[in-house]
């Protein structure tokens, strides 16, 4: 039996939630107040058995408080743990080496992942990122620049670029 910690901040674009492993570790995150968006993102073998709320996540929360009061790179040195195939597990960690205000095309997020041809692979390493906001998928966007899909709406993509761009 595993347990993890939960715990919901506010933003200036809506509520953001954690879910960390006992060892601080993010699991999965994003813009939503409801555990039950997160927790189905967790690989099977990394999700805990329980959750235990946290008003506080120590340092993931002053990263997610001091990144949307415009420390761009609060969010870079938080540890986390997610599961996938090698390309997929290569293309998350190359997620977190696109700077924030630089947004990249799918095309080049795939050569970045070590697999120029795997665009779509790419855009399926995006969509499957459970970490949303420490891992950056929304720093990928559509060749020429278009915002494309996220999974917390466009809304909240949109403003992320826009405030990473300030």
């Amino acid at each position: 039996m595993s347990t993890g910690h939960v715990s919901t901040t506010d933003t200036p674009i809506r509520p953001f939630t954690a879910i960390v492993a006992a060892d601080g570790a993010v699991l999965a995150s994003g813009w939503t107040a409801d555990v039950d968006d997160l927790l189905p993102r967790v690989s099977p073998s990394l999700r805990p058995t329980t959750l235990t709320p946290r008003r506080d996540l120590g340092a993931v929360t002053r990263a997610v408080r001091a990144y949307h009061a415009g420390d761009l790179d609060a969010i870079a040195d938080i540890p986390v743990r997610q599961r996938a195939g090698e390309f997929t597990a290569r293309a998350w960690d190359a997620l977190r080496t696109v700077p924030a205000g630089k947004p990249i095309s799918y095309a080049d997020y795939a050569l970045l992942a070590g697999r120029p041809a795997a665009v779509r692979a790419a855009a399926t390493a995006c969509a499957r990122n459970a970490a949303t906001l420490f891992v950056p998928c929304h720093r990928v966007v559509r060749t020429g620049g278009a915002i494309g899909d996220f999974r917390w709406g466009v809304d909240v993509k949109r403003w992320l670029l826009n405030h990473e761009a300030a």
